[in-house]
């Protein structure tokens, strides 16, 4: 098991994989269709984006963090 000071990591990765699968599928499928050879289309796809994905989730995840919190509203108990 990964220690847990690792998890915003192991979170970073498994987004990446799943979003970068996801989107890199919907687009494939958009743009050349139910075409011969699809899979290894969507496959090298994923792979690109993948390779985007993580390093872009790791970079912009305190920039989300400090946009959540400007457009959370914060509850004060009084």
């Amino acid at each position: 098991m990964i220690h847990p000071k690792y998890t915003q990591y192991v979170f970073s990765f498994f987004m990446a994989l799943l979003m970068s699968c996801i989107m890199s599928l919907v687009i494939t499928v958009f743009n050349v269709g139910a075409v011969d050879g699809l899979l290894l289309i969507w496959l090298k796809a994923w792979l690109f984006a993948f390779a985007v994905a993580l390093p872009t989730i790791n970079l912009v995840t305190p920039l989300v963090r400090r946009l959540v919190g400007m457009v959370i509203r914060q509850d004060r108990m009084a």
